[in-house]
C-alpha cells in the first residue's frame, strides 16, 4: 500500500465516524441537555487524547509549553463551539442542524479577508450565493419567500458554530503545538469549565445507557479518533485535496442514519439545500487558493 493510499484509508475511516455522530448527537440530546453531553464526551476525549500524548511520549512537553494559546484555543474549542453545535441539534432535526454546519468552510473564506488578508475570488462569491440558498432553503423549509422560520434559534445557532469553528481555524495558523498535545492541552482547559456549567446548572445525573452511550460515542469518534485519523491522512497524503473532498461523502450516509436509526423523514427541503451547499463547496474546491493580500 502507498502513502497516499494509506492516507485516503485513514481518511475514509474519519469521514465514516464523522457520518455516525448527527445520529449520536440526537440520540443523547433525546435524553440530556447539551451541556450534559458536551461533559461526558470532553471528559472522554480528554482521557483518550491524554493517553494517546503519554504513549508518544509528549506529556512533558504538554505540561511544559503551549498553555498560553491553550487558554483562548480551549474555550473556544470545544467549550464554545461544541456547545452552540449542541444547541442547534437540540432545537433542529439533525439532518437541518447537519446541513447548516456544512457551511463553515465557506465561513471560513469570508474570514479570511480581514483575518489574514486574503482577497475574495469570484468563485468565492459565487460558491457563497449557492451555498448560502442552500441554507436559505433548509431553514425555511422549502417556503424560500416566507421569512417565518421554523426554529430560528436552531437556525442562528447552526450558523454561529460555524464561524465559531472557522474563526478557531483561522486563529489557529500561527499555532505551531504539535496537533494532539494542542488537541490535548485545549480540553484541559475547557473540562473545568464543561464541569462547573454542568455542576451550576443541570447538576450531574444518570440518564440511562442510550445517552450516556452516545456521549461516550461522540466523545471517542467525533472528538477523538476521527481528529486523530483525520489529522494521520492529511498529513500523510501529497496533496491535501484528495482527501478534503472526502468529507462530500459524509452528508448523503448522515442523512440515511439519521432517518434509519433516529427515525426522522427526510425533507425535500433538506435534500434540495444540502445539494445547493455541497455544489458551492464543490465550485470553491475547483480553484486555487487566493494569494494573501498586504494589509
Amino acid at each position: 500500500m502507498t502513502q497516499d493510499q494509506r492516507a485516503m484509508l485513514y481518511g475514509v475511516g474519519a469521514v465514516g465516524l464523522w457520518s455516525t455522530v448527527a445520529t449520536a448527537f440526537k440520540l443523547a440530546l433525546a435524553t440530556m441537555s447539551p451541556v450534559e453531553l458536551m461533559w461526558i464526551a470532553a471528559l472522554v476525549s480528554w482521557l483518550l487524547i491524554g493517553g494517546l500524548v503519554w504513549r508518544r511520549n509528549q506529556l512533558g512537553l504538554a505540561l511544559r509549553r503551549g498553555w498560553g494559546t491553550a487558554l483562548w484555543a480551549g474555550l473556544m474549542n470545544p467549550v464554545a463551539y461544541y456547545l452552540v453545535l449542541f444547541a442547534a441539534y437540540d432545537r433542529l432535526p439533525g439532518q437541518e442542524a447537519m446541513a447548516l454546519n456544512y457551511t463553515w468552510a465557506l465561513a471560513m473564506a469570508f474570514l479570511a479577508v480581514p483575518i489574514l488578508g486574503q482577497r475574495l475570488t469570484r468563485i468565492d462569491l459565487l460558491a457563497g450565493l449557492v451555498a448560502y440558498a442552500g441554507v436559505w432553503t433548509i431553514a425555511t423549509r422549502g417556503q424560500v419567500f416566507d421569512v417565518a422560520f421554523a426554529d430560528p434559534w436552531g437556525v442562528a445557532a447552526a450558523l454561529v458554530s460555524t464561524v465559531l469553528w472557522a474563526l478557531y481555524w483561522l486563529l489557529n495558523v500561527r499555532d505551531h503545538r504539535e496537533p494532539l498535545v494542542a488537541q490535548w492541552q485545549n480540553f484541559t482547559v475547557g473540562l473545568p469549565v464543561l464541569t462547573a456549567l454542568v455542576a451550576f446548572g443541570p447538576g450531574f445525573d444518570w440518564y440511562g445507557w442510550q445517552g450516556v452511550g452516545a456521549g461516550i460515542y461522540v466523545g471517542l469518534f467525533e472528538m477523538g479518533i476521527a481528529f486523530v485519523l483525520w489529522q494521520m491522512a492529511v498529513h500523510g497524503v501529497s496533496r491535501t485535496a484528495k482527501v478534503s473532498n472526502l468529507i462530500f461523502l459524509s452528508p448523503p450516509v448522515s442523512l440515511l442514519l439519521l432517518h434509519v436509526i433516529v427515525g426522522e423523514p427526510i425533507l425535500v427541503s433538506t435534500l434540495v439545500g444540502l445539494a445547493l451547499i455541497l455544489a458551492g463547496l464543490g465550485l470553491q474546491q475547483l480553484q486555487k487558493a487566493p494569494a494573501p493580500e498586504a494589509a
